[in-house]
């Protein structure tokens, strides 16, 4: 599915650079990715002390793992990065990716924004490279913490027709979001309804617990429950500060309070 296979967190406007080179162009011909998205809109990395330099038509991204582990431009080995201080990477010790920023100017029609840091898509794409296989999580992510169930669903239907384990999609932590899951962030964004979907999919929660109005759903939907053993339950997922589902729901009720009092988050 073309959603699953090619969404990304990362702002995709970010991540290609104004180009124009007949390589390029041959590399996609024949091709339904031409231009990429955001192709026009990266002017340029703004390489210490270097800023205009023509190798800022490269597309980062396709060498993400390269130059997030280096910090240097693919093409001319220039040093990209300078660290949160503004320092020149050039000249310092070897960053790290906590320290580093790489620099972009980004071009649309509200105008010019500058020093555009991309070394969080940089960093993300990297991951991506190395994980294909997250790509739809990270999307099944996405839509968890913006509310959209019907995504949800087309998601993991689409993926569970090519044959992935849907399953591991619904409980997948995020190492580039403190080991998250879906069910963490749609607790943060108080998203009740995808709450109340995750907990139908992936937790021992019983049938008959869940409001008539989620049943029916689900129902509507063809929404079936997944088989779940006691530690596969996504309530009892931590994230990397050892926090399950309920204790961030607890910090907020909101109107997560209905679960809350009813124990449909406790693990």
């Amino acid at each position: 599915m073309a959603r699953t296979k090619r969404h990304s967190t990362a702002q995709h406007s970010t991540t290609h650079s104004l180009g124009g080179d007949d390589h390029d162009k041959e590399a996609a011909a024949g091709t339904d990715d031409w231009p990429p998205a955001g192709y026009e809109e990266l002017k340029n990395l703004e390489h210490p002390g270097r800023a205009g330099d023509p190798t800022s038509r490269e597309c980062l991204m396709e060498e993400a793992s390269s130059v997030a582990s280096t910090l240097k431009c693919p093409c001319c080995e220039s040093y990209l990065a300078t660290n949160k201080a503004g320092a020149s990477a050039a000249n310092q010790p070897r960053e790290s990716s906590d320290s580093a920023v790489i620099l972009a100017q980004y071009s649309n029609e509200g105008g010019i924004q500058r020093d555009i840091n991309l070394m969080d898509s940089l960093t993300e794409e990297a991951y991506l490279q190395a994980h294909p296989e997250a790509r739809p999580a990270r999307a099944f992510h996405v839509m968890c913490s913006e509310g959209d169930i019907a995504g949800m669903i087309d998601l993991l239907r689409d993926e569970s027709e090519q044959g992935a384990d849907v399953g591991s999609i619904v409980r997948y932590q995020d190492p580039l979001a403190n080991m998250k899951s879906g069910l963490h962030l749609s607790v943060e964004k108080q998203q009740e309804e995808i709450v109340w979907t995750l907990l139908w999919l992936s937790s021992t929660l019983a049938t008959e617990s869940f409001p008539d109005l989620v049943r029916h759903a689900a129902e509507e939907f063809g929404l079936g429950r997944l088989s779940v053993q006691a530690n596969e339950d996504i309530r009892g997922l931590r994230d990397c500060h050892g926090r399950t589902a309920e204790t961030i729901a607890k910090q907020d009720p909101g109107v997560l309070s209905v679960l809350l009092e009813g124990g449909a988050l406790t693990p």
